[in-house]
C-alpha cells in the first residue's frame, strides 16, 4: 500500500466519486445527505411519478453497508468521464494485502497470479460486495486502493464468491484495482462463459444459424494477450452447427450480423476442439476478434436435409415481412437442372421462354411443390440455389420431357417480383361475394385435380376473411350464410379425401350450429363417422335426414344401406378373426386366424356407382356429391368396437388420418 494514500469513505446509499486526484478527503455529513436526496425526489416528482423497481439481490445486499466498512484511496486517476454501470463488462487487476502489505491474492504475475485480468459483468456476476460497490465509482485505466472491512469481502454473511479455508477472510483487507477497461457487454449465456464486446456495429438484423455458410475473419488470444491463432490470408469458412469452430465462438458469432466487428470472450467449459482449434487443453479462456464478412442464409426446408434453399444473392426488404408469404402472383427467372456430375440444364426461362419471366399465381398447384416453399420465403431480388429431392420435383407433378422419374433436381432461381392478392378492405359486400367466388372456383378446380390440401386452403382463406365481413340487410345476410355454409362444407369434403374424419365432422358441425336443419351437412358428417366407423353416429345423421326433408330420403336411404353392408363386412371379419379362439380346452392356447391383407384395405366396394351419392346442393367440389364412394379407407378391426378405435389410438395410430 502507497502510504500517501487519501481515503473517501463509502456510504450505504451513496458513493462519491473523486473528481481529481486531490488528497482532500470528502465526508457527507447524513443531514446534507437527507436535503440533497429530498431536493431530488422534490424535482423528479414534478416531472414524473417515480416508477417503482423489482429491489435485486445486490440491492439487498447493499443495504448492508454501513459508513466506514469501504474506503478508497486513489493511486492513479483514469481517463475519460463515464464510470461502469450494470450491464457492463468491467476487467480488472485484483491485488489483494493484509493491512501491513503482505500479499495474499493477485492476478498479476509479478505477485504470484496468472496474469489474466478478471472479467465481472455487473448486475450479473457474482462479486465481493465492496467490489460492487467500488468499481463502479472508477473511470478506465484508474487505478485504487479500497481498505475493506470484513462484511465487505469475503467476510460477508452468506458471500457469492467463493474462499479458500486458508484465506484471511475474518481480516480487514485491501483490495488494489487497476480497472483495465469496461464497455457494455453481450451476455450470450446465462452462465457468462461467453460474452461479446461489439467493436463495430453490423449491417441489417439476421445473424448466422445453422446450416448458414460462414465467412469471417477470426484471430484469437489467451486471457493473458498471448496471441494463438492469427489472422488468414483469406476469411474462414464454416458451415453453422457442423463444430468446425470451438462452441462457444459458434454462440457468439450467432448473435452478430453482417460486417459486424467484435470480440468474444470463451472461457473453457466452452472451448470446444475443432479444425480452427484443434488443441485447446490448458487455456482458462481465450478472446476471439472476429469480422463477420458474409454469411449465405441456407433453410433446410423440410428439417430432414432434402430439400436446402442457398440464397445467392440478398433481395431487397426485411425478411420475413417483404416476403409472398401470401397467395400471390409471382414473377421469376429460373434455370433447372439434374444434379448429375455434367448439372445437365432441363429447363431456362431465359432461353427457352424466349427470355420472359415464369408468371404464376402460388397457392393453385401450378409449380412443384418444392419450388413453390422456397419462392415464398424469397425477397424480391433475391436469388436462390434450391436442391429438392423427386416427390418434392416432378415425381408429383407434370414432368419435363428430359427428366427421368426419381431424378433430383437443382432449381437456380431469380424471384423478380411479386403482386399481393387484392385487398377486401373498403370493398361493398357484392364485390367482396365476387372475389370470394372466384377464391372458391380455384379451389374446385384444385379439388378436382386431386390437391386436397390446396383446395381446402383457399376455401379457409375465404372463411377467415369472412370473419370481417358484416351484412347489412336480410338478403345479404342470407347469401353469405349460404356462402359461409357452402364453403365449410367445402373444407369438410376435403378433410374426408384427407382422411381426417375428426376435423370433416368439425367443419359440418359449424354448418349444423348456424343451421341445425341443413341435410347436406348431416349427410356429409354421416359420411365421416361411417369412415371413422362410428356406425350409431352415422345412423343417426342419416335418419335425421329423411325427418327433415322427405326428398332425401333417396340419398339417406343409399347411404343406410351402405353402412349395414359395412357392418356385416366388419362382423364377418371379426367371426373369421376370432374363430375357434373360444373352442379349445382349458389349457390350451388357440392361434387367431389373421387374414393377410394390407392394413389400408377398404371395407365394402368403394368404387360404388355415384347412384348412391348425395344430395345436390349447388357447385361445390367435384366428387363431392359421390360422398359414398370417396370415405377414406379403414381396417376392419378399427370399425369392430369404439374400444378398439380407442386401442389404436392410445397406440398412436389414427386409422382415419391414414390413406
Amino acid at each position: 500500500m502507497l502510504p500517501t494514500a487519501h481515503w473517501r469513505t463509502h456510504m450505504a446509499v451513496s458513493i462519491i466519486r473523486p473528481k481529481s486526484a486531490s488528497s482532500k478527503s470528502i465526508a457527507l455529513q447524513p443531514s446534507e445527505f437527507q436535503l440533497t436526496m429530498a431536493v431530488e425526489e422534490d424535482t423528479a416528482q414534478s416531472y414524473l411519478p417515480p416508477k417503482k423497481k423489482s429491489e435485486s439481490e445486490d440491492d439487498k445486499r447493499r443495504k448492508k453497508i454501513v459508513p466506514g466498512s469501504l474506503m478508497k484511496a486513489l493511486m492513479r486517476p483514469g481517463g475519460g468521464e463515464s464510470n461502469p454501470s450494470d450491464g457492463d463488462q468491467v476487467i480488472y487487476h485484483c491485488t489483494v494485502r493484509t493491512l501491513d502489505g503482505v500479499v495474499v491474492d493477485s492476478t498479476r504475475s509479478e505477485h504470484g497470479g496468472k496474469g489474466i485480468p478478471i472479467r465481472n459483468v455487473l448486475g450479473k456476476s457474482k462479486m465481493l460486495l465492496g467490489l460492487l460497490e467500488g468499481i463502479p465509482t472508477m473511470l478506465k485505466g484508474e487505478v485504487a486502493m479500497f481498505k475493506m472491512k470484513p462484511q465487505m469481502h469475503y467476510g460477508e454473511e452468506d458471500c457469492p464468491v467463493p474462499v479458500p479455508s486458508s484465506f484471511p477472510k475474518e481480516d480487514e483487507l485491501h483490495f488494489e484495482i487497476e480497472l483495465i477497461d469496461f464497455s457494455k457487454a453481450k451476455v450470450v449465456c446465462d452462465d457468462l462463459g461467453v460474452l461479446k464486446k461489439v467493436v463495430h456495429e453490423g449491417q441489417g438484423w439476421e445473424s448466422p444459424r445453422e446450416p448458414y455458410e460462414v465467412r469471417a475473419w477470426i484471430s484469437a488470444k489467451t486471457g493473458d494477450g498471448k496471441l494463438i491463432l492469427s489472422q488468414a490470408e483469406e476469411p474462414y469458412f464454416f458451415i453453422f452447427g457442423k463444430s468446425e469452430v470451438p462452441k462457444g465462438l459458434e454462440m457468439g458469432i450467432g448473435t452478430m450480423s453482417r460486417k459486424e466487428k467484435a470480440v468474444i470472450y470463451v472461457t473453457k467449459q466452452y472451448l470446444t476442439p475443432s479444425p480452427l482449434l484443434p488443441e485447446i487443453e490448458g487455456y482458462e479462456e481465450i478472446h476471439f476478434e472476429v469480422e463477420l464478412v458474409h454469411f449465405i442464409q441456407v433453410r433446410d426446408m423440410l428439417g430432414d436435409g432434402r430439400l436446402i434453399k442457398r440464397r445467392l444473392q440478398d433481395g431487397k426488404g426485411e425478411f420475413p415481412m417483404d416476403c409472398p408469404l401470401h397467395d400471390s402472383l409471382l414473377r421469376v427467372h429460373y434455370k433447372g437442372m439434374l444434379l448429375n456430375e455434367e448439372k445437365t440444364v432441363f429447363y431456362d426461362t431465359r432461353v427457352d421462354n424466349q427470355g420472359e419471366p415464369l408468371e404464376f399465381s402460388s397457392g393453385e398447384g401450378l409449380v412443384p411443390e418444392g419450388f413453390e416453399m422456397c419462392v415464398r420465403l424469397m425477397l424480391p431480388g433475391e436469388i436462390a440455389l434450391v436442391t429438392c429431392p423427386p416427390d418434392y420435383a416432378y415425381d408429383k407433378f407434370s414432368r419435363p420431357p428430359n427428366v427421368p422419374e426419381g431424378a433430383h433436381v437443382v432449381w437456380e432461381i431469380e424471384l423478380l417480383g411479386f403482386e399481393m392478392p387484392k385487398d377486401w378492405t373498403g370493398l361493398n359486400f357484392q364485390s367482396i361475394m365476387d372475389e370470394a367466388e372466384k377464391i372458391r372456383v380455384t379451389g374446385n378446380r384444385l379439388f378436382k385435380e386431386g390437391k386436397f390440401e390446396l383446395a381446402k386452403a383457399k376455401y379457409e382463406k375465404v372463411l377467415r376473411e369472412f370473419n370481417h365481413v358484416n351484412p347489412q340487410t336480410d338478403e345479404d345476410g342470407k347469401v353469405f350464410l349460404d356462402t359461409r355454409n357452402l364453403l365449410h362444407l367445402n373444407v369438410a369434403a376435403c378433410f374426408l379425401k384427407m382422411g381426417e374424419c375428426k376435423k370433416s365432422i368439425e367443419a359440418c358441425n359449424k354448418v349444423l350450429d348456424a343451421t341445425p336443419v341443413h341435410v347436406k351437412a348431416l349427410y356429409r358428417r354421416g359420411m365421416a363417422y361411417m369412415a371413422a366407423g362410428d356406425f350409431e353416429e352415422a345412423r343417426s345423421d342419416f335418419q335425421m335426414m329423411i325427418k327433415i326433408d322427405k326428398s332425401s330420403e333417396p340419398d339417406a336411404t343409399a347411404a343406410l344401406a351402405k353402412l349395414k353392408k359395412q357392418e356385416q363386412e366388419v362382423e364377418r371379419k371379426a367371426r373369421k378373426q376370432f374363430k375357434g379362439l373360444f373352442d379349445k380346452k382349458p389349457g390350451e392356447i388357440s392361434e387367431v386366424q389373421v387374414e393377410e391383407r394390407a392394413v389400408g384395405d377398404e371395407i365394402g366396394d368403394e368404387n360404388q356407382k355415384n347412384s348412391e351419392g348425395s344430395p345436390s346442393e349447388g357447385d361445390e367440389p367435384p366428387d363431392v356429391q359421390a360422398d359414398a364412394a370417396a370415405a377414406p379407407p379403414v381396417g376392419w378391426f378399427y370399425n369392430l368396437w369404439p374400444t378398439g378405435r380407442r386401442l389404436f389410438s392410445a397406440l398412436g395410430f389414427q386409422r382415419c388420418t391414414i390413406l
